[in-house]
């Protein structure tokens, strides 16, 4: 279901439902003028009702008086307006689309908020990421369904009365959702649709027409170039590993400087290979891509609201598989860096790939600062669940942006130790590294991030995001058990737009 928007200063006569907003129990601006000329039905009907108080989130659904300028209207919380800011603007509007999901009506419109008394934003804004609210919760996943969900499909416009400002803002966040929702689809994608080449290929005709510059390398190129970890990772598959370049140039002074350089992990499916995972819940480790989508996303986002940033992605794609071709624990690879690494489990393959995406990006594009992405580790599941990803950071700078960009998206970020300690602990007695640290399964994302941070050269600033618990999480409906968040693309666009633009 793709849910559209439009905004006017006036309602259209065909709308089914209205939308008003309650300060706890109070009404303002449009809401007021609506309740007025229902004679005051609105107020009224609302001072009898127990179950909503104008908390934030809750509805009530009315029919209103032969006559109304609308036949239904849904009265929308917002609780106390010193409190109101754009993150519960956005959960207000992610319940309030659930809650008109159900009603049947096909055509609702959002009377949008004029009042000047908000202390944390303006009005518009408000009513921009209510929107924006509803928009991130209308995502479904029903590619592959024979029959669709009607019950599902029926509301299908949204009219927002508020002026121009609430518009432009919306036309920016929705182009930054969609980047959420092309990460979102990647993931909730199929192991046996989307293999390394159709990733590739997906990226290629997604981000191009948005004048995304695209360079694939195959094994052949890569081969030459000496990519021995992220090759050996692949080699157990017959579906051939991709690295894909995307270069966003931003604006002409800015496409002169050094890069801020994402890379992302695209296993696109991870049995773990010879070292193989228990058979219960392997399904999930379609998802082992997460990282990837997340800077496919970031860079469709970027690129479609012409960012002036000088970005680079990078994405390294390949299927981790056991076979006769498979690597083996106590094989000896040859990194892109020269660094030799000793396979003690190839389970632990992510921050394989990682290294030698790592290396190219740095000695291709020398870039100005480093974000990497990777559903990396289940240690980080438990050490932080579904609710927080795990970062670790060299910079102090760096970390200040992502946590400033954390708490304007709402994407939580929490910082992690980087340590000497752990960087040791991936020396190997027979090679120069092994991927698996020496304390078995302590620290093991602390580990990983030591194992990566080999792989950074001349102290360049970076950030690994550990998004294993963030990329995807269980649903609240019993029938879609899991799906891709499209964590990621929100804060990393907000960090790229407040410190690199």
């Amino acid at each position: 279901m793709s849910l559209k928007f439009s905004f006017a200063k006036k309602p259209s006569a065909k709308n089914d439902i209205a939308v008003v907003a309650f300060y706890r129990d109070k009404m303002k601006g449009a809401g007021q003028e609506l309740d007025s000329a229902c004679g005051g039905f609105i107020k009224h009907a609302v001072s009898g009702n127990k179950k909503f108080s104008g908390k934030l989130g809750e509805t009530l659904l009315l029919s209103l008086p032969k006559g109304s300028e609308f036949p239904r209207v849904m009265c929308l919380g917002l609780g106390d307006p010193k409190n109101l800011g754009l993150l519960e603007a956005e959960t207000a509007g992610g319940k309030l689309f659930t809650a008109l999901n159900g009603t049947g009506a096909q055509k609702v419109c959002i009377l949008g908020e004029s009042d000047k008394t908000f202390k944390k934003c303006a009005p518009e804004e408000i009513t921009a990421h209510l929107a924006l609210g509803m928009k991130l919760r209308s995502y479904d996943f029903t590619k592959y369904k024979s029959k669709k969900d009607k019950a599902s499909e029926t509301l299908s416009t949204v009219e927002v009365i508020a002026d121009a400002k609430a518009a432009k803002i919306f036309t920016v966040q929705e182009k930054i959702a969609a980047g959420v929702f092309t990460a979102r689809d990647l993931v909730n994608e199929p192991p046996n649709i989307l293999t390394p080449v159709y990733f590739a290929d997906y990226l290629s005709k997604t981000l191009k027409p948005l004048g995304v510059e695209i360079d694939i390398l195959d094994e052949k190129k890569m081969q030459k170039l000496g990519m021995g970890a992220l090759l050996a990772v692949a080699q157990g598959s017959d579906n051939p590993p991709r690295l894909v370049v995307m270069r966003w140039k931003g604006s002409a002074k800015n496409a002169k400087e050094a890069p801020l350089a994402l890379v992302g992990k695209g296993v696109t499916f991870d049995t773990g290979g010879i070292s193989i995972k228990p058979g219960a819940g392997m399904e999930e480790m379609k998802m082992d891509m997460g990282g990837a989508a997340a800077v496919a996303g970031t860079m469709q986002a970027i690129a479609a609201r012409k960012s002036s940033a000088h970005v680079v992605g990078i994405v390294g794609l390949v299927e981790n598989m056991p076979s006769g071709k498979a690597y083996r624990p106590a094989d000896i690879l040859t990194s892109l860096s020269g660094k030799t690494i000793e396979v003690l489990n190839t389970d632990a393959e992510g921050r394989l790939v990682l290294a030698d995406a790592l290396t190219y990006v740095q000695r291709t594009y020398k870039p100005k600062a480093i974000v990497d992405l990777a559903t990396l580790t289940g240690a980080m599941m438990v050490a932080l669940g579904h609710e927080y990803c795990g970062t670790f950071v060299n910079d102090n700078r760096l970390w200040r942006q992502m946590e400033s960009a954390s708490t304007a998206t709402g994407e939580k970020l929490w910082r992690m130790p980087l340590d000497e300690v752990w960087r040791k602990d991936m020396e190997s007695p027979t090679a120069d590294l092994q991927n698996l640290g020496k304390s078995g399964r302590y620290a093991g994302a602390c580990t990983a991030a030591g194992f990566l941070e080999h792989f950074i050269e001349n102290d360049t600033p970076w950030a690994h995001m550990d998004i294993a618990g963030t990329a995807w999480r269980k649903s609240d409906q019993p029938t879609v058990p899991k799906f891709g968040t499209g964590f990621g693309v929100r804060v990393l666009d907000r960090m790229i737009s407040d410190c690199y633009e």
